[in-house]
């Protein structure tokens, strides 16, 4: 598959944002004993089908496991992965993971990006074209909670197994969610917040949300959990404002300078999702709140890592992006070889949290890519050029 012109000119974009090139240093590549065993909740035993992570984690028998890389594919499976967006470095470290996977296992795989949040056409487009080329298997981070459960039913109904990566979805045709729990990363955002708040004398907090876009499941799940996490605190927290919008990096800065120029004199914390959070320094900067306003990031990337290290970030839950990506490739992988007659319809990765205490000593290598990685959009074993 050809890199279209406009993929292209995203990855100069990437480039650009220090993605491909950054300035701190990456331990090289691991062998796969390093990837395996992953640490996982599995789920099963739910009361019905179509309910979210968090829901079946809730409602269904959870058990704490380690996911175990396949063994190589005894024959070369085509596989489509179909991604929000490769706007951001989450999705590239997605494709980082899914690209190792694919070439380890020997499996040839698509990733497909949509243009970002507000590009669902696209997305429901690229599903049927995926359907209509009979891939083996697909692999949708959906753009929706809710709008793709249609499409995922016609691929399941055309008997093409549909396994979901990240993003949540309430479909019930789904085979297996790899994911995380997406209350837990509002849940240990605030966490992280209420201990640096009382260590600050701070009696009470007032924070601002930049979640990225208000219908993606992920979006939900994080604003779900900072605001049970907000009821449980120990000290009053006030959840000022909300800005909602799509991961752009534009369209973050704009927002989050609508909020500290709204809110800069009474915030005491900004949470924002990956390409959310970073945008939010530069307006907390040109405001000269940098010493009162300190940000926290609801997931890691490479550059909230070096944000992090430069602290400009304080704090980063990490949801293991390469390792969600390496993990469900394997796992599609052992369905399609009947290796798992029987495996849980949920698995969620556990989730960490990078600090400037544990900066030192992190294992990076499950979330982030190398500092050399460019993404790119297809992998054909050998065998079958």
């Amino acid at each position: 598959m050809a890199l279209s012109q406009s993929f292209c000119c995203l990855i100069a974009c990437l480039a650009c944002l220090g993605i491909g090139n950054a300035a701190w240093a990456q331990p090289a590549e691991p062998g796969i004993t390093e990837f395996a065993p992953v640490e996982i909740i599995s789920v099963d035993g739910l009361p019905h089908p179509g309910v979210t992570a968090d829901d079946a984690l809730s409602a269904g028998r959870s058990h704490a496991s380690r996911f175990v890389m396949a063994r190589p594919a005894t024959r070369p499976w085509r596989i489509a992965f179909l991604f929000p967006h490769l706007k951001d470095p989450y999705w590239v470290g997605a494709a980082y993971g899914v690209m190792a996977e694919a070439s380890r296992l020997g499996v040839a795989v698509n990733i497909i990006p949509a243009s970002g949040y507000d590009d669902l056409i696209s997305q429901l487009r690229q599903m049927d074209d995926a359907i209509a080329a009979r891939y083996d298997a697909i692999v949708v981070s959906p753009i929706s909670l809710s709008a793709n459960d249609a499409s995922i039913a016609r691929a399941r109904q055309a008997g093409i197994p549909v396994f979901e990566l990240a993003n949540d979805s309430t479909s019930p045709a789904l085979t297996l969610k790899v994911t995380t729990s997406l209350l837990g990363m509002g849940r240990s955002a605030v966490q992280w917040i209420i201990k640096d708040a009382q260590q600050r004398g701070l009696k009470h907090v007032e924070i601002g949300l930049l979640p990225g876009p208000a219908d993606a499941g992920w979006v939900k799940g994080e604003v779900n959990g900072t605001r049970l996490a907000v009821e449980d605190s120990p000290i009053p927290i006030n959840i000022v404002d909300i800005e909602y919008g799509d991961s752009d990096r534009i369209i973050q800065t704009q927002l989050a300078s609508r909020m500290v120029a709204h809110y800069g004199k009474t915030l005491d914390y900004i949470i924002g999702c990956t390409g959310c959070a970073p945008a939010a320094w530069l307006p907390v900067k040109e405001s000269r709140l940098e010493g009162k306003i300190r940000i926290v990031a609801y997931d890691l990337t490479r550059e909230i890592a070096l944000s992090v290290r430069k602290k400009e970030i304080v704090a980063a839950v990490d949801t293991r992006g390469v390792s969600q990506a390496r993990v469900v490739t394997n796992a599609v992988v052992n369905y399609l070889e009947g290796r798992t007659p029987r495996s849980p319809p949920v698995m969620l990765i556990k989730l960490g949290l990078l600090d400037a205490a544990n900066y030192s000593h992190y294992p990076f290598n499950a979330s982030i890519p190398p500092d050399d990685y460019v993404p790119v959009l297809t992998y054909t074993p050998p065998n079958r050029k």
